[in-house]
């Protein structure tokens, strides 16, 4: 995610629920779904009526310049033609950690829609670029276009809703002319 001081970042305040959303371009834009997916873990139980493959342990998987760890991933694919395996989603849960040439972010719970070519982050979501650090509950990233959504927590019966919190690095200037 762009989060230059170059007002690349947007923050909207939305009204319904006192939710907070950031939204700007991440650096995965056009990130390329089709390469070659890796996985690398403790344990594999294959469900292969099901159509899934459960890793566990210390899982770590690879797409490009794209890596997703955590402690348990659930595969979902589709058996095409012949020996043809096509990954349609991946879905992560137990401290998930995405990262990618220039940002990072963790959270509770992970889905990668490798055919839709969204990520979701949900839970505790901290993303971070640089020394600049954002905090939300949802995060979305498109992998077409490149736009990222962070929302708060949406509110309860009465209650306010969490907001999104962020703390932006400035970088020194030079005033010399």
């Amino acid at each position: 995610m762009r989060l230059a001081t170059s007002a690349v970042l947007v923050v909207l305040m939305l009204g319904a629920g006192s939710a907070v959303q950031a939204q700007s371009v991440s650096a995965l834009k056009q990130h390329n779904t089709h390469a070659p997916i890796d996985v690398n873990a403790d344990r594999i139980e294959v469900r292969d009526r099901e159509s899934q493959a459960i890793f566990q342990g210390d899982v770590k998987v690879v797409q490009a310049n794209l890596t997703l760890e955590s402690a348990r991933v659930r595969v979902f694919y589709d058996r095409g033609g012949g020996d043809k395996l096509t990954i349609l989603r991946i879905d992560a849960d137990g401290a998930v950690r995405l990262t990618s040439p220039s940002e990072r972010a963790s959270a509770n719970y992970g889905i990668y829609d490798v055919e839709d070519r969204q990520l979701t982050l949900v839970g505790n979501v901290i993303l971070t670029k640089g020394e600049s650090v954002l905090k939300g509950q949802r995060l979305e990233v498109n992998l077409e276009n490149g736009v990222t959504r962070l929302d708060g927590a949406p509110a309860g019966a009465g209650q306010r809703g969490d907001r999104v919190t962020g703390r932006f690095a400035v970088p020194a200037r030079d005033k010399t002319p």
